[in-house]
């Protein structure tokens, strides 16, 4: 599936500043990696809380999708009204030389291109590079996202701009910089990372990269 025409891509283009925590969250992780809550506990929690779009983003590891996708399918046969969930894996990159996280979205699960990032751990020599692992979520048909721009040693233009030189989908526009106990985007840095993404005609994303008990918080 070419990724301009993406399933997702028209949902990310209405993303903005008020839609996440409760509407949208591409950016979140359960005990498959270095989260606390079970999936089934996570997407219950999502559930309740009402939201529509759901991408769970474990480090190196999509093993919490189709659990979710099984209990979302059971409470959909039941006329329960569910979020839509997209798979997702952050996957760690080398960037004009600085370690960063790519958030994969609405990748075919289990597609062999991006076997190399789901074992738990971060790939080494090429396959760590950023150009390799945009390839290999093109392939897998999902789209490739610099997740949290604004958390790393270079700053965020020059890493925007390496990305959407190499082929990148978007950028993780919203996100909450200062780790609040309640999800909140950080004014200022995530107004100029939008922008910037916007001129480059790149999506933007939101998440709360919850790792906690509470969806609404980091």
């Amino acid at each position: 599936m070419p990724v301009d025409s993406h399933p997702l891509r028209p949902i990310l283009k209405e993303i903005g500043p008020d839609s996440c925590p409760d509407v949208c969250n591409f950016h979140c992780h359960t005990q498959c990696s270095d989260g606390s809550l079970q999936p089934l506990a996570l997407i219950e929690q999502a559930t309740a809380r009402g939201l529509v779009h759901l991408a769970v983003t474990d480090h190196h590891s999509s093993a919490a999708y189709q659990p979710m996708l099984n209990w979302l399918d059971q409470r959909r046969d039941l006329g329960e009204k569910v979020p839509t969930l997209w798979s997702g894996m952050e996957i760690s990159a080398i960037l004009r030389g600085c370690l960063v996280h790519v958030l994969a979205l609405g990748f075919q699960p289990g597609h062999s291109a991006l076997a190399i990032y789901n074992r738990g751990d971060a790939a080494v020599g090429e396959a760590l590079r950023a150009e390799s692992v945009c390839r290999a979520i093109h392939a897998a048909g999902g789209l490739a996202i610099l997740a949290h721009p604004a958390r790393y040693r270079v700053g965020f233009a020059d890493l925007i701009d390496a990305a959407a030189e190499l082929g990148f989908d978007g950028g993780e526009a919203w996100y909450d910089y200062d780790m609040q106990p309640r999800w909140s985007w950080s004014p200022v840095v995530c107004e100029a990372i939008d922008r910037r993404l916007k001129n480059l005609g790149l999506l933007r994303t939101c998440g709360t990269d919850s790792h906690g008990l509470d969806l609404e918080g980091r």
